[in-house]
């Protein structure tokens, strides 16, 4: 995984992992969620990678458009 830079200083997510038609995201309690293509869309996820390696925005992007449309999650 790779350090969300966190540029806005607030953000619950901590690290990050691209991969082809998903990406994985680990927020500061530990937990590691998994967002494809298929659970999300295709429009979401891209933008769920661009603003994750902008390294801003990706948390609160999550909570107000992303929400519960992750396809699994572990710790």
């Amino acid at each position: 995984m790779i350090r969300y830079l966190n540029l806005g200083g607030d953000s619950g997510v901590a690290a990050y992992a691209n991969n082809e038609g998903l990406i994985e995201v680990q927020f500061s309690d530990g937990w590691i969620y998994r967002y494809t293509n298929q659970s999300a869309g295709k429009m979401v996820i891209d933008e769920m990678k661009r603003l994750a390696i902008a390294g801003r925005g990706l948390n609160s992007y999550i909570g107000r458009v992303v929400k519960k449309r992750y396809e699994s999650k572990r710790r």
